[in-house]
């Protein structure tokens, strides 16, 4: 996060929250890991699901998305106003 501008991966995690919303936290790391190429690293999986927490976490922060009641995530008017994406 840079001075409260969304880095490319925050937008990337926004976009996928919005398109398939609401989205559990587990569903955005699995999503996440999937837009990228595998690799034989074996931390790959986990480290992509821990950078998922913390994307959504700085996401929420900036007001981009909020907690549903359920535990899954959606974009707020300002989160959908930034990626153009509809409401």
């Amino acid at each position: 996060m840079s001075d409260g501008y969304p880095t490319a991966a925050q937008k990337e995690a926004l976009r996928l929250i919005c398109d398939h919303e609401p989205m559990p936290a587990h569903r955005l790391a699995e999503a996440l890991v999937a837009a990228r190429r595998p690799s034989t690293n074996p931390g790959y999986t986990r480290a992509i699901a821990q950078m998922a927490g913390t994307l959504a976490w700085r996401l929420q922060a900036q007001g981009f998305i909020v907690e549903t009641l359920r535990g899954g995530w959606a974009t707020t008017a300002e989160g959908r106003a930034l990626i153009a994406c509809p409401a």
